[in-house]
């Protein structure tokens, strides 16, 4: 079951929620599990798996060439 994290608006606490394709489709909105305010937004990771016709494609963050060693490994 995928893991997603959000971000409370009014206390702006950081938090998972574990949930099915299906509940996040219907319009996923939890409640702060801090001030149990329901204006939440959702996160969106830097690195994202894509699933597609042609298989899954992992979209990373791309690098700079004045990142240095170990910024892609």
């Amino acid at each position: 079951m995928p893991l997603y994290s959000f971000e409370c608006t009014q206390c702006h606490a950081h938090f998972e929620v574990r949930a099915t394709f299906k509940e996040k489709d219907a319009g996923l909105k939890p409640e702060c599990p801090l001030c149990h305010g329901r204006e939440v937004r959702q996160l969106i990771p830097s690195g994202l798996v894509v699933r597609s016709e042609e298989g899954v494609q992992f979209s990373g963050p791309a690098c700079d060439p004045h990142d240095g060693p170990g910024c892609c490994g």
